[in-house]
């Protein structure tokens, strides 16, 4: 449907796009993510004409850019701005019909095709009960709700997004991207649209383009584009990607700024956790400058996922199997070497046990997160070492925060 081949775009002697390429297929959502100054606009400008590229070309249906007029171009490609503007005072069911005027001659007025076409784009985009009402007066998520069906009544089979959602609530978001997904679907439109919201582009769109310094830095699936790296690169942040245990989807949380902010304490802690009781201590320690290890862990757990996203050395064991002679004697090592080991509240059972045997023989001083949940599955083993742990003189804490700072008064 759409292909878009070594497009570049120069504001005088500045380039703005430096040789874009990517296709869109029939029934697919395209999502531009990049930082500020990117050229994401600029990239949706020249794919609708509004700019000339410098050099490059995009081919729609076949057929070159530049060989299209604007009401031929208007009949194929619909835009929904950012923000739109309508300073009189028309009624919403106006402002639609208005999609059909690339079909219409210059003298003609709309026919009952038209109005029937202009109805159901508003029963699709639920504002047919909004016709009367005067676009000024609409919400936010109302108006880009018009504007879409105003889109639709140009019937295109491209469909051009500029940020549609980023000034809107959550659940005018939601509102808006489902009915985009709806109708691409439904109606087989190729969609490309810009997000800044990472997470909702990983819900919605099939595939992404990450802009970075005016190039594509990464195409692909959501799992291919949003990794930890191509946001730290691009956005100059530290984030952690997961999936939604939920959802199945990808999402992004935003953490410290862990390596520009130059607060690293000196002080080694090794973690003992698993069963997702170490991740808030792991972000806890690091933010707090403190460098970790962590393990044995079973790779599956999520605290080895954890460990990963974080560049946390973690000692690892294959999934559901117990800790090799191997992995212990490098846990002790790991041990031996921190200022601190502190245990979690991770429960115990044969497959991690010796992890508290190396806390003994490391002999290293010992902060003991403890919550009242049941932890030894090993018929008192657990327990006992445990016990042993604390008579030697473990500290014990109930949050990470005690955590931290039981960290500061120990020496």
């Amino acid at each position: 449907m759409l292909d878009i081949e070594s497009l570049s775009f120069n504001y005088g002697t500045a380039k703005v796009l430096d040789n874009v390429t990517f296709s869109a297929e029939k029934g697919e959502c395209i999502g531009i993510l990049g930082p500020n100054g990117s050229g994401k606009s600029t990239m949706l400008k020249t794919l609708s004409k509004i700019l000339k590229p410098s050099s490059g070309k995009v081919v729609l249906c076949g057929k070159e850019l530049e060989r299209y007029s604007p009401k031929e171009l208007a009949r194929h490609m619909a835009v929904v701005p950012q923000d739109t503007n309508i300073d009189f005072d028309f009624t919403c069911l106006e402002v639609v019909l208005m999609g059909r005027n690339p079909h219409m001659s210059r003298f003609e007025i709309e026919g009952l095709k038209d109005a029937g076409i202009a109805r159901e784009a508003m029963m699709l985009t639920n504002t047919w009960h909004l016709r009367e009402r005067p676009f000024v007066e609409l919400s936010g998520g109302e108006r880009q709700r018009v504007i879409i069906a105003r889109a639709l009544a140009q019937q295109p089979s491209v469909l051009l997004l500029d940020e549609p959602v980023s000034h809107l609530d959550i659940n005018h978001q939601i509102e808006i991207l489902d009915l985009v997904e709806r109708l691409k679907n439904e109606r087989g439109l190729v969609v490309i649209i810009i997000l800044h919201d990472l997470n909702l582009a990983a819900r919605y769109c099939d595939r992404l383009i990450l802009l970075f310094n005016n190039k594509i830095l990464a195409t692909g699936g959501p799992d291919d584009v949003i990794t930890r790296e191509n946001i730290r690169m691009a956005f100059r942040a530290n984030v952690m990607v997961k999936k939604h245990p939920l959802t199945g989807y990808l999402y992004v949380t935003l953490l410290n700024a862990l390596e520009s902010a130059g607060t690293s304490n000196g002080r080694t802690v090794h973690l003992v956790c698993g069963a997702g009781t170490g991740t808030q201590l792991m972000y806890l320690l690091r933010s707090g400058g403190y460098s970790v290890t962590t393990g044995a862990l079973n790779v599956l757990d999520s605290d080895y996922e954890t460990a990963s996203q974080l560049n946390i050395h973690a000692v690892s064991e294959a999934p559901f199997s117990p800790i090799t002679p191997e992995a212990y004697s490098e846990v002790v090592g790991l041990m031996k070497k921190a200022d601190i080991i502190v245990i979690s509240d991770v429960p115990f059972g044969s497959g991690n046990l010796k992890n508290l045997e190396a806390v003994l023989e490391a002999g290293t001083p010992v902060i003991m997160v403890e919550k009242d949940v049941p932890r030894d599955f090993t018929n008192g083993v657990a327990t006992a070492l445990l016990d042993r742990i604390k008579a030697s003189g473990a500290a014990t804490v109930n949050t990470g925060e005690q955590m931290l700072e039981k960290l500061k008064m120990i020496k």
